[in-house]
Protein backbone atom coordinates (compact mmCIF):
# COMPACT_ATOMS: atom_id res chain seq x y z
CA UNK A 1 0.00 0.00 0.00
CA UNK A 2 2.83 2.36 0.71
CA UNK A 3 4.46 1.88 -2.72
CA UNK A 4 1.80 3.70 -4.77
CA UNK A 5 1.77 6.55 -2.27
CA UNK A 6 5.56 6.77 -2.37
CA UNK A 7 5.58 6.65 -6.18
CA UNK A 8 2.96 9.38 -6.38
CA UNK A 9 4.87 11.62 -3.98
CA UNK A 10 8.11 11.05 -5.85
CA UNK A 11 6.35 11.84 -9.11
CA UNK A 12 5.01 15.09 -7.67
CA UNK A 13 8.49 16.08 -6.48
CA UNK A 14 9.96 15.27 -9.90
CA UNK A 15 7.30 17.35 -11.64
CA UNK A 16 7.89 20.30 -9.32
CA UNK A 17 11.64 20.08 -9.95
CA UNK A 18 11.07 19.92 -13.70
CA UNK A 19 8.79 22.96 -13.56
CA UNK A 20 11.19 24.93 -11.33
CA UNK A 21 13.69 26.81 -13.47
CA UNK A 22 17.37 26.16 -12.80
CA UNK A 23 19.79 28.91 -11.83
CA UNK A 24 21.05 29.36 -15.43
CA UNK A 25 17.46 29.53 -16.66
CA UNK A 26 16.59 32.15 -14.05
CA UNK A 27 19.70 34.13 -14.96
CA UNK A 28 18.88 33.94 -18.67
CA UNK A 29 15.35 35.14 -17.96
CA UNK A 30 16.65 38.00 -15.80
CA UNK A 31 18.85 39.36 -18.59
CA UNK A 32 16.23 38.67 -21.28
CA UNK A 33 18.36 36.00 -23.00
CA UNK A 34 17.42 32.64 -24.47
CA UNK A 35 19.04 29.69 -22.67
CA UNK A 36 21.42 29.04 -25.58
CA UNK A 37 22.52 32.71 -25.50
CA UNK A 38 23.44 32.87 -21.81
CA UNK A 39 27.12 31.93 -22.04
CA UNK A 40 27.69 34.26 -25.00
CA UNK A 41 25.99 37.15 -23.17
CA UNK A 42 28.15 36.49 -20.11
CA UNK A 43 31.27 36.33 -22.30
CA UNK A 44 30.35 39.65 -23.90
CA UNK A 45 29.75 41.12 -20.44
CA UNK A 46 33.15 39.87 -19.25
CA UNK A 47 34.91 41.15 -22.38
CA UNK A 48 33.63 44.66 -21.82
CA UNK A 49 34.47 44.39 -18.13
CA UNK A 50 38.10 43.67 -19.02
CA UNK A 51 38.31 46.51 -21.55
CA UNK A 52 36.69 49.16 -19.37
CA UNK A 53 38.33 48.11 -16.12
CA UNK A 54 41.71 48.53 -17.83
CA UNK A 55 40.77 51.81 -19.50
CA UNK A 56 39.23 53.37 -16.40
CA UNK A 57 42.31 52.50 -14.39
CA UNK A 58 44.26 54.57 -16.93
CA UNK A 59 41.69 57.33 -17.44
CA UNK A 60 42.50 59.23 -14.21
CA UNK A 61 46.19 59.12 -15.21
CA UNK A 62 45.26 60.51 -18.63
CA UNK A 63 43.21 63.32 -17.09
CA UNK A 64 46.00 64.33 -14.73
CA UNK A 65 48.49 64.28 -17.62
CA UNK A 66 46.17 66.48 -19.67
CA UNK A 67 46.22 68.99 -16.83
CA UNK A 68 50.01 68.61 -16.51
CA UNK A 69 50.31 69.56 -20.20
CA UNK A 70 48.18 72.65 -19.53
CA UNK A 71 44.39 73.05 -19.62
CA UNK A 72 44.87 75.90 -22.09
CA UNK A 73 46.54 73.39 -24.46
CA UNK A 74 43.79 70.74 -24.42
CA UNK A 75 42.53 71.76 -27.86
CA UNK A 76 46.03 71.01 -29.22
CA UNK A 77 45.92 67.54 -27.67
CA UNK A 78 42.47 66.98 -29.19
CA UNK A 79 43.80 68.08 -32.58
CA UNK A 80 46.83 65.80 -32.25
CA UNK A 81 44.50 62.90 -31.42
CA UNK A 82 42.45 63.63 -34.53
CA UNK A 83 45.58 63.69 -36.73
CA UNK A 84 46.76 60.37 -35.29
CA UNK A 85 43.31 58.95 -36.02
CA UNK A 86 43.55 60.08 -39.64
CA UNK A 87 46.83 58.18 -39.95
CA UNK A 88 45.78 55.11 -38.00
CA UNK A 89 42.35 54.38 -39.49
CA UNK A 90 43.60 53.58 -43.03
CA UNK A 91 46.28 51.31 -41.54
CA UNK A 92 43.74 49.36 -39.52
CA UNK A 93 41.38 49.23 -42.50
CA UNK A 94 44.23 47.91 -44.66
CA UNK A 95 44.87 45.21 -42.04
CA UNK A 96 41.15 44.40 -42.01
CA UNK A 97 41.27 43.90 -45.79
CA UNK A 98 44.23 41.50 -45.52
CA UNK A 99 43.52 39.49 -42.37
CA UNK A 100 40.51 37.17 -41.93
CA UNK A 101 37.86 38.80 -39.76
CA UNK A 102 38.20 36.06 -37.17
CA UNK A 103 41.88 37.07 -36.64
CA UNK A 104 41.63 40.85 -37.03
CA UNK A 105 41.03 41.57 -33.34
CA UNK A 106 44.00 39.36 -32.44
CA UNK A 107 46.26 41.74 -34.34
CA UNK A 108 44.64 44.91 -32.99
CA UNK A 109 44.59 43.91 -29.33
CA UNK A 110 48.04 42.33 -29.54
CA UNK A 111 49.44 45.59 -30.93
CA UNK A 112 47.90 47.63 -28.11
CA UNK A 113 49.13 45.16 -25.46
CA UNK A 114 52.68 45.78 -26.66
CA UNK A 115 52.05 49.54 -26.56
CA UNK A 116 50.88 49.31 -22.96
CA UNK A 117 53.97 47.41 -21.91
CA UNK A 118 56.13 50.03 -23.64
CA UNK A 119 54.43 52.83 -21.69
CA UNK A 120 54.92 50.91 -18.44
CA UNK A 121 58.67 50.94 -19.07
CA UNK A 122 58.60 54.64 -20.05
CA UNK A 123 56.72 55.64 -16.88
CA UNK A 124 59.25 53.83 -14.70
CA UNK A 125 62.14 55.66 -16.39
CA UNK A 126 60.80 59.22 -16.90
CA UNK A 127 57.56 59.69 -15.00
CA UNK A 128 57.76 63.50 -14.94
CA UNK A 129 58.37 64.02 -18.66
CA UNK A 130 55.98 66.59 -20.13
CA UNK A 131 56.24 65.10 -23.60
CA UNK A 132 55.54 61.62 -22.24
CA UNK A 133 52.41 63.04 -20.59
CA UNK A 134 51.28 64.57 -23.89
CA UNK A 135 52.07 61.41 -25.84
CA UNK A 136 50.20 59.20 -23.39
CA UNK A 137 47.18 61.53 -23.40
CA UNK A 138 46.93 61.32 -27.20
CA UNK A 139 47.69 57.61 -27.32
CA UNK A 140 45.14 56.61 -24.66
CA UNK A 141 42.48 58.64 -26.48
CA UNK A 142 43.25 56.68 -29.67
CA UNK A 143 43.53 53.38 -27.80
CA UNK A 144 40.16 53.75 -26.08
CA UNK A 145 38.21 54.45 -29.24
CA UNK A 146 39.87 51.69 -31.24
CA UNK A 147 39.54 48.85 -28.71
CA UNK A 148 35.94 49.77 -27.83
CA UNK A 149 34.90 50.32 -31.45
CA UNK A 150 36.37 46.98 -32.49
CA UNK A 151 34.68 45.27 -29.53
CA UNK A 152 31.26 46.63 -30.54
CA UNK A 153 31.98 45.61 -34.14
CA UNK A 154 32.55 42.12 -32.77
CA UNK A 155 29.24 42.19 -30.89
CA UNK A 156 27.36 43.38 -33.98
CA UNK A 157 29.05 40.55 -35.89
CA UNK A 158 28.35 37.83 -33.29
CA UNK A 159 24.70 38.67 -32.49
CA UNK A 160 21.90 39.22 -34.99
CA UNK A 161 19.45 42.13 -34.77
CA UNK A 162 16.90 40.49 -32.48
CA UNK A 163 19.64 39.24 -30.15
CA UNK A 164 21.23 42.69 -30.11
CA UNK A 165 18.04 44.39 -28.90
CA UNK A 166 17.71 41.92 -26.05
CA UNK A 167 21.35 41.52 -25.02
CA UNK A 168 23.28 44.71 -25.75
CA UNK A 169 22.10 46.49 -22.60
CA UNK A 170 23.35 43.62 -20.44
CA UNK A 171 26.63 43.40 -22.36
CA UNK A 172 27.10 47.16 -21.95
CA UNK A 173 26.61 46.66 -18.21
CA UNK A 174 29.94 44.82 -18.26
CA UNK A 175 31.51 48.12 -19.29
CA UNK A 176 29.88 49.82 -16.32
CA UNK A 177 31.06 47.16 -13.86
CA UNK A 178 34.54 47.53 -15.33
CA UNK A 179 34.13 51.28 -15.06
CA UNK A 180 33.38 50.84 -11.36
CA UNK A 181 36.29 48.51 -10.69
CA UNK A 182 38.81 50.52 -12.74
CA UNK A 183 38.60 53.84 -10.86
CA UNK A 184 38.52 51.99 -7.53
CA UNK A 185 41.68 50.07 -8.45
CA UNK A 186 43.32 53.23 -9.75
CA UNK A 187 42.58 55.10 -6.53
CA UNK A 188 43.77 52.21 -4.34
CA UNK A 189 46.87 51.17 -6.30
CA UNK A 190 48.27 54.41 -7.72
CA UNK A 191 50.15 55.12 -4.48
CA UNK A 192 51.82 51.69 -4.28
CA UNK A 193 52.25 50.55 -7.86
CA UNK A 194 52.36 53.90 -9.63
CA UNK A 195 51.39 54.50 -13.23
CA UNK A 196 53.65 51.67 -14.47
CA UNK A 197 51.87 49.01 -12.42
CA UNK A 198 48.43 50.17 -13.53
CA UNK A 199 49.49 50.09 -17.19
CA UNK A 200 50.80 46.50 -16.86
CA UNK A 201 47.52 45.41 -15.22
CA UNK A 202 45.58 47.05 -18.07
CA UNK A 203 47.63 45.00 -20.57
CA UNK A 204 46.73 41.78 -18.71
CA UNK A 205 43.04 42.68 -18.83
CA UNK A 206 43.26 43.41 -22.56
CA UNK A 207 44.76 39.95 -23.09
CA UNK A 208 41.80 38.51 -21.15
CA UNK A 209 39.38 40.29 -23.47
CA UNK A 210 41.18 38.74 -26.42
CA UNK A 211 40.67 35.24 -25.00
CA UNK A 212 36.92 35.92 -24.60
CA UNK A 213 36.73 37.11 -28.21
CA UNK A 214 37.83 33.64 -29.40
CA UNK A 215 34.90 31.99 -27.58
CA UNK A 216 32.39 34.47 -28.98
CA UNK A 217 33.49 33.88 -32.57
CA UNK A 218 33.09 30.12 -32.05
CA UNK A 219 29.62 30.62 -30.54
CA UNK A 220 28.63 32.82 -33.50
CA UNK A 221 28.84 29.84 -35.86
CA UNK A 222 26.30 27.66 -34.08
CA UNK A 223 23.93 30.01 -32.24
CA UNK A 224 24.68 33.59 -33.30
CA UNK A 225 24.55 35.60 -36.52
CA UNK A 226 26.52 32.93 -38.39
CA UNK A 227 24.28 30.00 -37.45
CA UNK A 228 22.68 27.98 -40.27
CA UNK A 229 19.73 29.84 -41.72
CA UNK A 230 20.68 33.23 -40.27
CA UNK A 231 20.42 36.19 -42.61
CA UNK A 232 23.86 37.59 -41.70
CA UNK A 233 26.05 34.56 -42.38
CA UNK A 234 29.03 36.31 -43.96
CA UNK A 235 32.07 34.11 -43.32
CA UNK A 236 34.48 35.51 -40.70
CA UNK A 237 37.26 33.41 -42.23
CA UNK A 238 37.65 35.90 -45.06
CA UNK A 239 38.98 39.45 -44.85
CA UNK A 240 36.45 42.27 -44.98
CA UNK A 241 35.91 43.48 -48.53
CA UNK A 242 37.17 46.82 -49.75
CA UNK A 243 40.32 48.91 -49.61
CA UNK A 244 41.81 50.98 -46.74
CA UNK A 245 39.48 53.89 -47.55
CA UNK A 246 36.30 51.93 -48.28
CA UNK A 247 34.90 52.61 -44.80
CA UNK A 248 35.04 56.34 -45.50
CA UNK A 249 33.55 56.01 -49.00
CA UNK A 250 30.77 53.81 -47.67
CA UNK A 251 29.87 56.43 -45.08
CA UNK A 252 29.75 59.24 -47.65
CA UNK A 253 27.51 57.22 -49.98
CA UNK A 254 24.97 56.33 -47.29
CA UNK A 255 22.42 58.83 -45.89
CA UNK A 256 21.85 56.51 -42.93
CA UNK A 257 25.54 56.36 -42.00
CA UNK A 258 25.91 60.11 -42.57
CA UNK A 259 23.08 60.59 -40.09
CA UNK A 260 25.01 58.52 -37.55
CA UNK A 261 28.07 60.72 -38.25
CA UNK A 262 26.08 63.87 -37.47
CA UNK A 263 24.74 62.21 -34.31
CA UNK A 264 28.29 61.39 -33.17
CA UNK A 265 29.59 64.91 -33.92
CA UNK A 266 26.82 66.48 -31.85
CA UNK A 267 27.51 64.02 -29.04
CA UNK A 268 31.22 64.93 -29.17
CA UNK A 269 30.43 68.65 -29.14
CA UNK A 270 28.26 68.44 -26.03
CA UNK A 271 30.81 66.19 -24.34
CA UNK A 272 33.77 68.45 -25.15
CA UNK A 273 32.11 71.61 -23.87
CA UNK A 274 31.45 69.92 -20.52
CA UNK A 275 34.85 68.22 -20.41
CA UNK A 276 36.78 71.48 -20.82
CA UNK A 277 34.82 73.15 -18.03
CA UNK A 278 35.39 70.14 -15.76
CA UNK A 279 39.14 70.16 -16.45
CA UNK A 280 39.36 73.89 -15.72
CA UNK A 281 37.53 73.64 -12.40
CA UNK A 282 39.45 70.57 -11.20
CA UNK A 283 42.77 72.25 -12.07
CA UNK A 284 41.76 75.30 -10.03
CA UNK A 285 40.54 73.37 -6.99
CA UNK A 286 42.98 70.42 -6.87
CA UNK A 287 46.53 71.45 -7.85
CA UNK A 288 48.15 68.21 -6.59
CA UNK A 289 48.47 65.49 -9.25
CA UNK A 290 47.64 62.52 -6.99
CA UNK A 291 44.59 64.42 -5.71
CA UNK A 292 43.48 64.99 -9.30
CA UNK A 293 43.77 61.25 -10.02
CA UNK A 294 41.66 60.50 -6.94
CA UNK A 295 39.03 63.12 -7.84
CA UNK A 296 38.69 61.85 -11.40
CA UNK A 297 38.58 58.28 -10.09
CA UNK A 298 35.78 59.17 -7.67
CA UNK A 299 33.76 60.87 -10.41
CA UNK A 300 34.21 57.85 -12.67
CA UNK A 301 33.08 55.55 -9.86
CA UNK A 302 29.85 57.50 -9.29
CA UNK A 303 29.12 57.63 -13.02
CA UNK A 304 29.66 53.92 -13.56
CA UNK A 305 27.51 52.99 -10.54
CA UNK A 306 24.62 55.03 -11.91
CA UNK A 307 25.11 53.64 -15.42
CA UNK A 308 25.15 50.06 -14.14
CA UNK A 309 21.85 50.46 -12.28
CA UNK A 310 20.25 51.95 -15.38
CA UNK A 311 21.59 49.22 -17.68
CA UNK A 312 20.41 46.38 -15.45
CA UNK A 313 16.96 47.70 -14.60
CA UNK A 314 15.93 50.32 -17.17
CA UNK A 315 17.69 50.20 -20.56
CA UNK A 316 16.50 46.82 -21.81
CA UNK A 317 12.90 47.45 -20.80
CA UNK A 318 12.91 50.88 -22.44
CA UNK A 319 14.37 49.47 -25.68
CA UNK A 320 11.77 46.70 -25.83
CA UNK A 321 8.74 48.84 -25.00
CA UNK A 322 9.60 52.21 -26.53
CA UNK A 323 12.17 51.30 -29.19
CA UNK A 324 15.71 52.35 -30.06
CA UNK A 325 14.74 55.97 -30.68
CA UNK A 326 13.84 56.41 -27.03
CA UNK A 327 17.40 55.42 -26.10
CA UNK A 328 18.88 57.89 -28.57
CA UNK A 329 16.62 60.89 -27.87
CA UNK A 330 15.97 60.89 -24.11
CA UNK A 331 19.48 61.81 -22.94
CA UNK A 332 20.02 64.69 -25.42
CA UNK A 333 16.73 66.24 -24.36
CA UNK A 334 17.76 65.98 -20.70
CA UNK A 335 21.05 67.61 -21.63
CA UNK A 336 19.19 70.45 -23.34
CA UNK A 337 17.27 71.15 -20.14
CA UNK A 338 20.47 70.82 -18.10
CA UNK A 339 22.35 73.32 -20.26
CA UNK A 340 19.53 75.82 -19.87
CA UNK A 341 19.74 75.34 -16.09
CA UNK A 342 23.50 75.93 -16.30
CA UNK A 343 22.92 79.15 -18.25
CA UNK A 344 20.63 80.39 -15.48
CA UNK A 345 22.82 79.15 -12.60
CA UNK A 346 26.44 78.69 -13.80
CA UNK A 347 27.72 77.01 -10.62
CA UNK A 348 30.08 74.09 -10.03
CA UNK A 349 27.26 71.99 -8.53
CA UNK A 350 25.07 72.35 -11.64
CA UNK A 351 28.02 71.62 -13.94
CA UNK A 352 29.03 68.53 -11.97
CA UNK A 353 25.46 67.23 -11.97
CA UNK A 354 25.12 67.84 -15.69
CA UNK A 355 28.42 66.04 -16.38
CA UNK A 356 27.34 63.02 -14.35
CA UNK A 357 23.91 62.85 -16.02
CA UNK A 358 25.52 63.11 -19.47
CA UNK A 359 27.99 60.31 -18.85
CA UNK A 360 25.47 57.99 -17.17
CA UNK A 361 23.03 58.59 -20.02
CA UNK A 362 25.66 57.95 -22.66
CA UNK A 363 26.82 54.67 -21.16
CA UNK A 364 23.37 53.37 -20.23
CA UNK A 365 21.23 54.59 -23.16
CA UNK A 366 23.05 56.32 -26.00
CA UNK A 367 25.89 53.86 -26.54
CA UNK A 368 23.79 50.65 -26.54
CA UNK A 369 21.22 52.35 -28.79
CA UNK A 370 23.91 53.60 -31.17
CA UNK A 371 25.38 50.10 -31.49
CA UNK A 372 21.94 48.66 -32.28
CA UNK A 373 21.92 50.84 -35.42
CA UNK A 374 24.78 48.75 -36.86
CA UNK A 375 23.52 45.24 -36.03
CA UNK A 376 21.53 44.71 -39.30
CA UNK A 377 24.36 45.98 -41.57
CA UNK A 378 26.98 44.03 -43.52
CA UNK A 379 30.53 43.26 -42.32
CA UNK A 380 32.14 46.16 -44.18
CA UNK A 381 29.78 48.62 -42.51
CA UNK A 382 30.22 46.99 -39.09
CA UNK A 383 34.00 47.01 -39.17
CA UNK A 384 35.27 49.66 -41.60
CA UNK A 385 32.51 52.27 -41.76
CA UNK A 386 31.79 51.93 -38.06
CA UNK A 387 35.47 52.21 -37.18
CA UNK A 388 35.75 55.36 -39.30
CA UNK A 389 32.76 56.89 -37.51
CA UNK A 390 33.88 55.85 -34.03
CA UNK A 391 37.43 57.14 -34.48
CA UNK A 392 37.95 59.78 -37.18
CA UNK A 393 34.47 61.32 -37.04
CA UNK A 394 34.31 61.24 -33.24
CA UNK A 395 37.79 62.70 -32.72
CA UNK A 396 37.19 65.17 -35.54
CA UNK A 397 34.12 66.35 -33.63
CA UNK A 398 36.27 66.58 -30.50
CA UNK A 399 38.90 68.69 -32.27
CA UNK A 400 36.42 71.05 -33.92
CA UNK A 401 34.40 71.55 -30.76
CA UNK A 402 37.60 72.02 -28.75
CA UNK A 403 38.68 74.93 -30.96
CA UNK A 404 35.12 76.28 -30.98
CA UNK A 405 35.12 76.23 -27.17
CA UNK A 406 38.41 78.16 -27.11
CA UNK A 407 37.06 80.78 -29.53
CA UNK A 408 33.86 81.17 -27.52
CA UNK A 409 35.89 81.61 -24.33
CA UNK A 410 37.78 84.47 -26.02
CA UNK A 411 34.50 86.37 -26.33
CA UNK A 412 34.47 86.67 -22.56
CA UNK A 413 30.85 85.70 -21.85
CA UNK A 414 31.80 82.82 -19.55
CA UNK A 415 29.82 79.66 -18.93
CA UNK A 416 26.45 81.17 -19.85
CA UNK A 417 27.15 81.43 -23.59
CA UNK A 418 28.64 77.93 -23.67
CA UNK A 419 25.49 76.65 -21.95
CA UNK A 420 23.15 78.26 -24.48
CA UNK A 421 25.12 76.89 -27.44
CA UNK A 422 25.24 73.49 -25.72
CA UNK A 423 21.46 73.53 -25.29
CA UNK A 424 20.94 74.18 -29.02
CA UNK A 425 23.37 71.36 -29.96
CA UNK A 426 21.66 68.99 -27.52
CA UNK A 427 18.23 69.76 -28.97
CA UNK A 428 19.40 69.01 -32.52
CA UNK A 429 21.17 65.90 -31.24
CA UNK A 430 17.95 64.64 -29.67
CA UNK A 431 15.85 65.22 -32.80
CA UNK A 432 18.41 63.37 -34.93
CA UNK A 433 18.49 60.50 -32.43
CA UNK A 434 14.70 60.23 -32.62
CA UNK A 435 14.87 60.07 -36.43
CA UNK A 436 17.67 57.47 -36.62
CA UNK A 437 16.16 55.34 -33.88
CA UNK A 438 12.79 55.44 -35.64
CA UNK A 439 14.39 54.13 -38.83
CA UNK A 440 16.03 51.32 -36.88
CA UNK A 441 12.75 50.44 -35.14
CA UNK A 442 10.97 50.26 -38.51
CA UNK A 443 13.79 48.27 -40.13
CA UNK A 444 14.58 51.07 -42.59
CA UNK A 445 18.35 50.69 -42.35
CA UNK A 446 20.91 50.68 -45.14
CA UNK A 447 21.81 47.47 -46.92
CA UNK A 448 24.56 46.78 -49.44
CA UNK A 449 23.65 46.15 -53.06
CA UNK A 450 22.90 42.47 -53.57
CA UNK A 451 23.86 40.55 -56.67
CA UNK A 452 21.08 40.81 -59.21
CA UNK A 453 19.24 43.46 -57.23
CA UNK A 454 17.75 46.47 -58.94
CA UNK A 455 18.00 48.53 -55.76
CA UNK A 456 20.43 51.37 -55.34
CA UNK A 457 23.24 50.73 -52.85
CA UNK A 458 22.47 51.60 -49.22
CA UNK A 459 18.80 52.04 -49.81
CA UNK A 460 15.85 49.90 -48.88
Amino acid sequence: RSTPLYSSAASDVYKRQAMTPSTPQRLARAINAQPAELTAALAGFALFFCLFCGYFMLRPIRESMGIQAGVENLQWLFTATFVVMLLAVPLFAWLNSRVPRIRFIDWVYGFFCLNLLGFAVAFSLMADSLWLARTFYVWISVYNLFVVSVAWSLMADVFDSSQAKRLFAFIAAGASVGGLAGPALSTLLVGSSGASGLVVLAAVLLAGALALKHYLMLWREWAGAGRPGASQAESPRRPVAGNPFSGMTRVFSSPYLLGICAFVILLATVTTFLYFEQARLVAERFPDRDAQVQVFGLIDFVVQAGALLAQLFITGRVAQRLGVRSLLAAVPMLMCVGFLALALAPTFAVLAGLMIVRRIGEYAFVRPGREMLFAPLDAESKYKAKNFIDTVVYRGGDALSGWAKSLIDMLGYGVALIAVIGAVCAAIWGLLGWYLGGRADRGETDRPLQAGSEELPFRR
